[in-house]
Formats: C-alpha cells, structure tokens, sequence
C-alpha cells in the first residue's frame, strides 16, 4: 500500500511540474533607445549654418582623424544597448545632435552596426546651428509607413523667427504592431532655465497636438516619445504641457507615462552640469503600453545606459559622461549624455 501511495504521490507531483512548466511564459523583447550623440557633425563647412568649430581650421580643430574616432566611439555605445536581452540590440534609435543624413549613414556604416542592417528615418530642421534629431531603425523588427517633420514656431526676443530643431514623427509597424514615435531635441536652457521653459512649452504642445490628434482616432494607440527634453521629468513642460505621469494610477485616459520620474527623484541623470544631475533624455509611453495582460507589446523597464568606460575618470567633470570636448580640447569622449532605453515584451 505504501509503495502505492508513494507512487501517485511521484505521478502527482510529476503532472504538476509538467503543469507549471506549460504555463511558463516566453517573451519577444523589442528595444527602443535614445542617444544624444554630442555634435556628430561631419568636417564640410556648411555656409547656411553657424557650423564653423566643426571643421579642420575651426575652433574645435576638428579633422576626419577626429570625426572617425568619434564614429568609432559611438558605434562602441551603440553596439551594446540592449544585448543583455536580444542579440540584435535595439530595433529603434531615437538620436539628436547630428548634422545631417550624411553622419549617420556613415554611423551605420561602422563594423559592428553594418551587419544589423539599419535604415534611417531623417529630415533636415532649419536649426541654426545646423543640427537636426533622427531615427536609427531595424526594418526586421520596424517597417516605416510613414514619417514627417513637425515645425516648432518659436520668435526671438525681437519678434522675429528663430529656428530650433524640428520634432521627428514616424508612424510605422513595429514587428506587426501599429506604433508611433516622436523624436524631439526641444530647446536649450540657454538664458535660464526659467526664461526658456516658454520655448519648451511650445515644443512640448507641439508634440501633444499631434498625440491628440492620433488618440481622437485610435485611442488606443501605442506612442512613444523620447528626446532630449532640456527638461526633467518633474518640469513643467513634461508634467503638464505633455501631461506625462510617473504614477500608474494617475494616468488618464490617453494618457502618458513617463518612467524617469522616480529615476530622477533618486538623484539618478543622464547628464550632469554644475555638481548636479539631470535627466534630459526621456523614454515616455502612452498607456496602452502598460498592460502585461496583451498579445501586443509592452513596457518592462526603463534602463541608463552607462557602463564604466562612458565615464570621465579625473578632473572637473569627474563621474560625468565622458565629452568628447572639453571646450575646444579633445577628449576622445563618447557624449555628454548617457543613452536611455526601454525594455518591451510580447507574448510568443
């Protein structure tokens, strides 16, 4: 009798175990980045553009020699998002401060990124300063349907117009899922952080306009909105223009949220000026992300990327990120920002 009963007690726990294991879950992982690459500016004086300190008799001194070795660097970064997880590494690059078309080809171009294949997504902004935000994709995890420049109508002081970076949005299938996304590079904090926030205000409705405008379709449509903000996630800008949240049960109807908030309220940033961090550079979801129980994508985890060689070892701006100028002095850098990005799952 009892080795009966030991019997069933081995089959029961047999079947249980086989139970449990045909319940386990397996996920895709989808990443999607940001990265403000720091000036990646190629070395041909442009006339139309203030891009003089980026050429081989500018300020900068900034030759080919220098250029590769900065394409190099980046290329070193870009590699390693996300292979923790996948392979692949990031399918979608949301990226700000490059010149032109012309720097990332050459940056997809590089050894280690050549054989995923990428593609871009690109529009020339009437910035000043020559500078303009782009899109880094994968076509096996992303197909572009669709994608546009959105103006930013900022005036000087004078009333006259003045240029800043357009806001990049790219409408596409992300591995047969419909999704949004929005590249922003919103104004500086040029002239104090006070003075300034109207200009990022503006860009900041820009971007919500356009968000309303797909909700009033699809109100459950997946967005995602990353940049450097020039903001933080607690500023005004972030919390009330865009309306972004980083309490899941505040979040409204076609609402965002933003996952930095407690990242920042930890004294955790993505740059650091003045002994102080901040944390400009921003991965923000609107909520149809955030439901595990999905066939489609969701949002995990957001992550900093910042591994030990990122990070300036001696000096002033030791524990920062690692420039590539200090002023006009090379420094072999990688940025002054650290990348940010955002693990999502979907049920196989």
């Amino acid at each position: 009798m009892q080795k009966i009963v030991k019997c069933l007690i081995i089959i029961i726990l047999a079947l249980g175990l086989q139970a449990a294991n045909a319940q386990e879950k397996q996920y895709k992982a989808g990443i999607v980045a940001f990265y403000n690459l720091e000036n990646l500016f190629d070395t041909i004086n442009q006339p139309e553009v203030n891009d003089e300190e980026y050429t081989p008799t500018g300020a900068n001194l900034y030759t080919a020699t220098v250029y590769m070795d900065k394409l190099s660097k980046l290329e070193s970064v870009l590699s390693q998002i996300g292979t923790e997880v996948t392979p692949d590494g990031f399918s979608v690059l949301g990226v700000a401060e490059i010149e032109n078309i012309t720097v990332l080809q050459d940056l997809i171009n590089q050894p280690k990124l050549k054989p995923r294949g990428y593609k871009i997504a690109h529009f020339d902004s009437p910035d000043k300063r020559g500078v303009d935000v782009g899109m880094i994709y994968n076509p096996k995890y992303f197909k572009v349907i669709s994608s546009e420049p959105l103006f930013i109508p900022m005036k000087g002081d004078d009333g006259n117009p003045y240029y800043t970076r357009d806001i990049l949005y790219v409408y596409g299938m992300y591995d047969g899922e419909p999704m949004h996304f929005f590249i922003n590079h919103w104004p500086s904090r040029r002239g104090g952080e006070e003075a300034s926030a109207p200009n990022r205000a503006l860009a900041a409705s820009v971007a919500k306009h356009k968000i309303d405008s797909i909700n009033a379709v699809d109100p459950n449509a997946k967005i995602v909105l990353m940049g450097d903000l020039n903001d933080d996630p607690v500023s005004p800008s972030v919390t009330k223009t865009l309306g972004a949240t980083g309490n899941v049960d505040k979040i409204k109807d076609n609402g965002l949220y933003n996952p930095w908030v407690a990242y920042y309220k930890e004294g955790i940033g993505t740059l650091a000026y003045g002994d102080a961090w901040n944390l400009f550079d921003q991965i923000i979801v609107s909520n149809a992300f955030l439901s595990k129980e999905q066939k489609g994508f969701f949002f995990q985890k957001a992550n900093i990327f910042s591994k030990e060689f990122m990070i300036q070892k001696t000096g002033r701006y030791k524990g920062y990120p690692l420039r590539t100028y200090d002023f006009s002095i090379y420094q072999g850098g990688y940025s002054d920002h650290f990348p940010t990005y955002l693990l999502l799952l979907k049920e196989k």
